[in-house]
């Protein structure tokens, strides 16, 4: 069976609204048990029976599946989803999703997490996300941060929309894991080690975990 067809498959909400500081985004924090513990995570969850009864495709299923996390995790309603990007998690992962990231729009509805599944939700720039993780304050995961990363030239909801728009189709990213030595970074397509679909000798395309802060290289 392919990698396309033997991952189960999970939607994401990257839910936004303007603030006095920027852009912000809302951040769940999952228990020190289960899927990513004690990480700060954007709403979603895996797509259920239900969230594919009445759709076409992978991604309709997977934005339903993002809309109904999102209520049953914050207590919230969304709007506007827009496909931003999709993730395929490296092979040493035990329990592989491929997982699609929507935008949505903040609809000023008081967030109210589910209890055992959510420790904590908060509304923070991208900025002040990016300072607290450097400080170790706080847990993220690379899809998590690289979807931070690229927000971090909007200072608006419509900025981020507009910009989304103008893109031909949403990021492909299949995760892998450096091989050797070296293993603080993860690539992606493109970096000179990547081992699908190598770039030139040089080329960059990774994150690099190994202290913080972080670093994304693309060339």
């Amino acid at each position: 069976m392919s990698e396309k067809t033997s991952m189960s498959v999970a939607g994401t909400a990257v839910v936004l609204r303007d603030g006095a500081d920027g852009l912000q985004t809302l951040l769940l924090r999952r228990p020190q048990s289960g899927s990513f513990p004690g990480a700060w995570v954007f709403p979603g969850g895996r797509v259920d029976p239900g969230d594919g009864a009445d759709a076409a495709t992978e991604e309709a299923a997977a934005r339903n599946a993002a809309v109904r996390e999102m209520y049953e995790e914050a207590g919230i309603h969304v709007c506007d989803l827009a496909v931003l990007s999709c993730w395929s998690p490296p092979a040493e992962t035990p329990v592989k999703f491929r997982t699609w990231f929507f935008l949505a729009r903040d609809q000023g509805e008081e967030v109210h997490t589910n209890p055992g599944e959510i420790e904590e939700a908060v509304w923070l720039s991208v900025d002040r996300v990016f300072a607290r993780h450097a400080a170790g304050d706080l847990v993220l995961f690379p899809p998590t941060w690289i979807t931070l990363h690229g927000l971090l030239a909007h200072r608006t909801v419509d900025e981020a929309f507009n910009a989304l728009t103008a893109t031909a189709a949403p990021a492909q990213f299949a995760t892998r894991m450096a091989a050797g030595g070296d293993g603080g970074f993860v690539m992606w397509a493109g970096d000179e080690d990547y081992p699908d679909e190598p770039g030139a000798v040089g080329a960059r395309h990774r994150l690099r975990m190994d202290s913080l802060p972080w670093t994304y290289e693309r060339s």
